[in-house]
């Protein structure tokens, strides 16, 4: 055996050599992604560019083309729904470290919603108040709009709004009247959790967005996302396997150079005064491996390799 297989976690040396112990594992997490091999770890020595918008035209233009084959789940998306179930285990996972009074309902923003396959399950929990779902692909904000009209539960007002837009531009459609001023201004609407699944390694400019992300989040929410990690490892089984031989996702779903470590992203985060990074109280991570035939399972230590969720809350009172 390789010395460089060997430095790997066990749990990955099992699944490379055919002998995952899957009773000792447990589900979790997907992720689709891209950002820098050539990108550096978060820091504050040169400061960041004034904002401007995350949106990827060539990502855009990819997901357009697979819009129409959203909502089927033996086609392009079916790893999305293979996943969302782990999505809210994580969520739950989360929110154990400040369970919110079963009396309060929340609101929920979602980040890339595509065509709309966690927004609706989300919109779904009885701890829901709201789902507001932005996208900036007109194509994926059309397919979500016309599934939502399967349910009529999802049609209720106020329970789930789909809007074309992103994360910078959403202040334009989603501001609330501010009782406490004489003028009657607008404030920017908050949100109890915000999600992120499979956007970030879509974005060019990983940590402004990020940024830009927090004033939409209430004191005591959570940010809930998931991305890959930026290894050789990660290159083999998304890039080479999943899309080259396997065929899972269609080819340029990835760019392994645009994949961010867990710890880049912590990182950042520790540079936000607002947000809380205490290991299991404010920031939680998960690394989940997809066994071909089987399904996703939490692997510990795969974080560093390969897919994984992270969350971090933001500091106050709230969830």
């Amino acid at each position: 055996m390789s010395s460089s297989l060997l430095r790997l976690p066990a749990g990955i040396r099992c699944l490379i050599l055919g002998r995952l112990p899957l009773t000792n594992v447990s589900p979790l997490r997907l992720t689709s992604a891209v950002i820098a091999s050539t990108a550096k770890p978060y820091t504050t020595a040169t400061t960041p560019p004034p904002p401007e918008s995350s949106v990827n035209h060539t990502e855009v233009s990819h997901f357009s083309a697979l819009a129409a084959s959203w909502w089927d789940p033996y086609g392009s998306s079916r790893l999305l729904h293979l996943m969302n179930p782990l999505r809210h285990d994580f969520l739950r996972r989360c929110l154990s470290a400040s369970p919110p009074d079963p009396a309060q309902k929340l609101d929920i923003l979602d980040i890339g919603c595509g065509g709309g396959i966690f927004a609706e399950s989300a919109a779904r929990l009885s701890m829901a108040q709201s789902v507001t779902a932005i996208d900036p692909t007109p194509e994926c904000i059309a397919v979500a709009k016309r599934h939502q009209r399967s349910d009529p539960l999802l049609m209720e007002a106020g329970r789930l709004n789909y809007l074309q837009t992103s994360i910078e531009e959403l202040h334009n459609h989603t501001t609330t009247a501010n009782s406490a001023s004489a003028r009657g201004d607008r404030e920017m609407k908050q949100y109890d959790i915000i999600t992120l699944f499979e956007v970030i390694e879509h974005i060019r400019r990983p940590y402004p967005f990020l940024s830009s992300i927090l004033p939409h989040l209430k004191p005591g929410g959570w940010l809930i996302g998931s991305t890959i990690a930026r290894h050789p490892v990660s290159w083999f089984t998304t890039k080479f396997m999943a899309e080259d031989i396997l065929g899972l996702v269609p080819r340029g779903t990835h760019e392994w150079s645009q994949y961010l470590m867990p710890g880049e992203i912590r990182e950042w985060a520790r540079r936000e005064a607002e947000l809380n990074t205490s290991e299991g109280l404010g920031w939680r991570t998960m690394g989940v491996v997809y066994v071909p035939g089987i399904g996703w399972r939490e692997v510990r230590g795969s974080e560093e390799v390969g897919n994984y969720f992270f969350g971090v809350s933001k500091r106050g009172d709230g969830v």
